[in-house]
Order: structure tokens, then sequence, then C-alpha cells
């Protein structure tokens, strides 16, 4: 009996789709990481994952222009599982003793990094799954009414408005009672949605024409 022609067969998995969702792995785990420094961007002061969540927004939005929303939105589903295993991977990792031979301020230091409490990590889990849908659900709410044009303008109204709800997502359920957190919350969002306008016109570009170039090739 004849075995079907598998080459034949559509690719479900195009080479732009294969590379940005690696990208997006990566980027849904380091940003935990990151976000234990705060940076200061002349006088805006904000938690240092934002980079790493621009760069979410980005690749989330490259993959709704180049494959839809419904792949874009799979691909944030999918995102849960980096997410929830590096949570998991930090609290084995903090609960196991350390080696008496590691330098003590490195180990203060990383168990510092690993111990947040649970209303961080339930904050950030909360956060990005209801931000980076929502960036999704608007960048191709814009295009259903753009079509094609303004790529940059899409990207960028969906990345402020995402980032503005993720951060008083995370503020909130994060710090929420532990201390005064109006002030927090202004600073964040003004910095986050500066951060969005600057960043993400160019780089939302950068992403699908990447894209394109890969799966042309």
């Amino acid at each position: 009996m004849d075995q079907p022609d598998i080459s034949a067969r559509p690719r479900l998995i195009t080479p732009s789709l294969f590379a940005l969702s690696i990208f997006y792995g990566g980027m849904v785990c380091i940003a935990g990481v990151l976000g234990n420094k705060q940076v200061a961007l002349g006088p805006l002061a904000v938690e240092a994952g934002i980079f790493a969540f621009l760069l979410l927004v980005v690749t989330s939005s490259a993959v709704a222009e180049l494959h839809g929303p419904a792949t874009a939105g799979r691909l944030v589903r999918v995102g849960f599982v980096p997410l929830l295993v590096s949570l998991v991977l930090s609290f084995i990792v903090y609960t196991l003793p350390a080696s008496p031979e590691m330098i003590p301020a490195n180990r203060d230091a990383i168990q510092l990094v690993l111990g947040s409490t649970w209303r961080i990590w339930l904050g950030g889990i909360v956060a990005y799954g209801v931000s980076q849908t929502l960036n999704v659900t608007i960048f191709a709410a814009l295009k259903g009414k753009e079509g094609s044009k303004l790529l940059w303008l899409r990207a960028a109204i969906a990345s402020m408005l995402s980032q503005v709800v993720d951060t008083l997502l995370f503020v909130t359920i994060a710090f929420y009672g532990a201390f005064p957190i109006g002030q927090l919350l202004v600073g964040q969002m003004i910095a986050k949605v500066t951060l969005s306008a600057v960043l993400v016109p160019p780089l939302i570009y950068v992403f699908v024409g990447l894209g394109r170039r890969l799966d042309r090739a």
C-alpha cells in the first residue's frame, strides 16, 4: 500500500512562526528575572521587565499580522507553559539548600531574586494573560478597520492600552494593602506608555519584515 506523500502537505508551522514562537517563550521566562531591577530612564523609573514585555507585545502583534489573530491568541496561551514551569523551577531551586562553597553574597542575592511572594507570582501570571490577550485583540480589531495600513500605529495603540492594564493588574494584585500604590501605578503607567510609543513602532516593522523574509526564504 502506497504511503501518503507527507512532503506534499502544506506546512502548519512556517519558519517565521517557528522563530517568533521560540523567541516569545524566551521573553516570557526572562521577563520575571529582569523585573527584579528598577531602572532610571531620565525622570522615569520603571522595572526592567518592561523591555521583555514590550518584546512580547511586538512578537504577538507580528504573529497576528503574519498569521492572524487566532494563531497569535494560541501563542499567548501556550506562553503560559514556560511561564508556569519557570515559576515552579524557581520555587524548587529556592527551597533547595545552597552549597556551603557558594559565596554568601551570591547566595543571598539569588535567594532574594527567587523568593518572590505568592502575590507577585499571581500578579505576573494574571497580568501576562490579560494584557497579552488584550494586545492581540486590540491589534486585530484595528487591523479590521484599517486593513494592512498604519502597522506602526496599530501596534503602538495596542501596546499602550495593554501595558496600562498590565500595570493596573500586576501592581494591584502584588502590592495592594502592603503600601499606598497610587503613585507607583501612575509612574509605571506613564513609563510604559512612553516606552510603548517610542520602541514599538520601529520594532514591529523589524519583526514583521524579518518574518516575511524568513517565509520567502
